[in-house]
């Protein structure tokens, strides 16, 4: 086309020459030729330029690029160029609670607020968050990648918080080291639940002391406000091998850090591994994994007679096994997850098991825990918790808990806003002589989600 152009303006500026011109000299006729020939080829190569940027030449996918999320994937917002990408995305969620007591059964949260404090009243609370996510990925030829991950958390109460901050590097579909603040693989995963859940930190006040303790592998999880994880990861065929190392101060698993009635002393930061193997094949996956404190005598506590206590041996176990025909069968797919856990603690054996489904949004679980407490310390317990606590003595402990939720998609023919609704009922069976406050505990949730 270039040629084509060319050639065709030399036609009309000869054209021109011969018959305007004629009073020049044949050496100025030539200068006045050539010097309009260079002009035409200048306008030749803009106009083939613009034609090319018209059909997208291969060329112009080397320029950066601002990109809005496709209808099939996630809302979000990101810059690419051929080799790295930045992606800014938000989730806003805010929930309005009610409760038949607030005073718990067991540790497990079910408040987002962290400083809300326990008592005997009902409850009527609206709180929330919303959190801004900024993710960062490099690749290089050779499939390895490294990248960031960095999640500021705002909620209701004017607080300022963090999800996950971390930085990894690796290779696709292979290997994979992820240091800082995040979660590792979950061994008790509880479907689309919207009430019974731990919020904020899963590695720390997950035991309230004189409550009921429903353990779930994530003691050594991480996502810590008092220390840091190291994760490496290996994906071989089906498999999936992953070893996390949480470094913290362990007292701060501990509410008040406080146990069995006594005030802890921490001498040392604990270091947790946590080995998972985990295997999938099609709609099915299994995982097997353990966290074990690898310090003694990180914290503990002195008695009366100034002997020192280690309650920093804490090794767990945990099963989980998964059926999800969801993503081949998004409108008529099944999600049924299948728990079970161990704790060997300190005077203390904690035992759960749960298994949750979901079927066209409306999703039913139920958790079962035992705790045996060998020791409890009824003289180190506030007046606060002598009024309200459920465990206040060594025993035998059961706690039954029933948690439903029910997703509404699509507000407002949005498919990045969903309502949720969520309960929960929850009771406790005791062998202790002296037992604590054991009634029913239920309560009820409507939560507005909405992805940016």
């Amino acid at each position: 086309m270039k040629i084509i152009i060319g050639l065709a303006t030399c036609a009309g500026l000869f054209s021109a020459s011969v018959f305007a011109q004629s009073s020049l000299t044949t050496e100025q006729r030539f200068v006045l030729l050539e010097q309009r020939l260079q002009e035409a080829e200048k306008r030749a190569d803009r106009a083939e330029a613009e034609i090319a940027q018209l059909k997208d030449v291969p060329d112009a996918a080397h320029e950066n690029k601002i990109e809005a999320s496709s209808q099939n994937s996630p809302p979000q917002l990101a810059l690419k160029n051929n080799d790295a990408e930045l992606k800014f995305y938000g989730d806003v969620e805010f929930n309005l609670d009610a409760a038949s007591r607030t005073g718990s059964l067991t540790s497990l949260k079910t408040s987002s607020d962290k400083n809300w404090a326990p008592g005997s009243g009902e409850r009527w609370d609206i709180n929330g968050r919303i959190l801004l996510g900024f993710d960062g990925i490099q690749h290089a030829d050779n499939g390895k990648y490294a990248g960031f991950s960095v999640q500021p958390l705002a909620d209701m109460r004017g607080k300022m918080n963090l999800d996950d901050a971390a930085f990894f590097f690796g290779q696709q579909e292979n290997w994979l080291v992820k240091v800082g603040r995040f979660e590792a693989y979950d061994m008790f995963p509880l479907n689309q639940d919207t009430f019974i859940e731990y919020s904020g930190n899963t590695a720390n006040d997950l035991y309230s002391d004189g409550y009921g303790y429903i353990y779930m592998m994530k003691e050594a999880r991480g996502r810590s406000n008092s220390g840091g994880n190291l994760l490496f990861s290996q994906t071989l065929d089906n498999w999936y091998f992953e070893l996390n190392t949480l470094v913290e101060d362990g007292s701060q698993l501990y509410v008040d850090r406080r146990y069995h009635g006594s005030e802890l002393d921490n001498q040392k930061n604990v270091v947790y591994v946590r080995p998972v193997i985990a295997w999938r094949q099609g709609s099915y996956s299994v995982a097997a994994a353990m966290e074990t404190n690898l310090v003694n005598n990180a914290y503990g506590y002195n008695d009366a007679a100034g002997n020192w206590h280690d309650q920093s041996g804490r090794t767990g176990y945990g099963l989980t096994m998964s059926w999800n025909t969801l993503k081949d069968d998004p409108l008529d797919g099944v999600v049924v997850n299948l728990n079970t856990a161990y704790m060997d603690a300190e005077e203390e054996k904690d035992f759960s098991a749960g298994i949750n489904a979901l079927w066209h949004r409306v999703e039913l679980g139920y958790i079962y825990a035992h705790n045996n407490i060998n020791d409890f310390n009824i003289s180190g317990v506030s007046s606060e918790c002598e009024s309200d606590c459920a465990i206040l003595a060594p025993g035998k402990y059961d706690i039954h808990t029933f948690h439903t939720s029910w997703q509404l998609p699509n507000i407002m023919d949005m498919r990045n806003f969903n309502i949720y609704l969520g309960a929960y009922a929850s009771w406790l069976d005791s062998s202790a002589e002296q037992q604590g406050d054991n009634q029913a505990r239920y309560g009820a949730r409507l939560r507005f989600k909405y992805l940016f």
